[in-house]
């Protein structure tokens, strides 16, 4: 089943300083739209890649994807984050009926292996995400109180790309449409509408970058990867 990716980078993430969109900060030199870019090009499961960016920065985005050697279509984003989902979804090619990867640019060092594992996972159950386990004890607050405390081996912390056989992600958006609801990731909306999720072994460096500390963490990474 053909498999194409949408690479989420609209979000202008200016908390982080620099005078820059987010997903076009460098990690170790490199952009992490860029690092995003270049893994799922190196995925075997992944024929093609759309590209959500501000509408300002399409010029730019052609220019530091032209390495690629998969097709990459760069299209302007919306106003939220499921809004340029949505774009994304436009780019994809008319009677397209494979699987859709979608992946925030601000997670830089996801690997080739679980990209084809979602991928593969999602081919079979229609709907796939790769997920950590919560290690930390996990409060449930009201108002300032703690109230209970919450059985942390029910809980999983969502990683993308979240993979999705791409008639079910558009009912699934159809109807988020149409309740008027807010998403935070694209397996909500799935969720909401009962079918199931498939949760994949997630990985502990496919962090996303928010903060100047996560930053900082993700150049520590490269940095012991290639020995510096």
């Amino acid at each position: 089943m053909e498999t194409r990716a949408i690479i989420v980078a609209a979000g202008r993430g200016e908390r982080m300083g620099g005078g820059l969109p987010k997903a076009f900060l460098a990690v170790a030199g490199v952009p992490m739209l860029v690092r995003s870019a270049r893994a799922f090009d190196a995925a075997a499961s992944v024929s093609a890649i759309a590209v959500v960016v501000p509408a300002d920065r399409i010029d730019d985005t052609r220019e530091l994807l032209r390495g690629l050697t998969k097709p990459a279509t760069v299209v302007a984003g919306g106003e939220r984050r499921q809004d340029s989902v949505r774009c994304g979804l436009a780019a994809l090619p008319p009677g397209f009926d494979g699987i859709v990867l979608v992946h925030d640019a601000a997670r830089p060092l996801v690997d080739v292996t679980l990209i084809d594992a979602v991928a593969a996972a999602a081919g079979r159950a229609g709907a796939a995400i790769p997920v950590l386990p919560v290690t930390d004890t996990i409060k449930r607050i009201e108002d300032g109180i703690v109230r209970a405390t919450v059985d942390r081996a029910e809980l999983g912390a969502a990683q993308t790309p979240q993979g999705f056989s791409i008639g079910l992600l558009r009912e699934a958006y159809e109807a988020a449409e149409r309740d008027g609801v807010l998403l935070t990731d694209e397996a909500m909306a799935i969720e909401r509408i009962g079918r199931p999720v498939r949760a994949v072994p997630g990985s502990g460096r496919n962090r996303k970058i928010t903060t100047a500390d996560d930053l900082a963490w993700a150049e520590d990474v490269l940095g012991r990867r290639s020995g510096g």
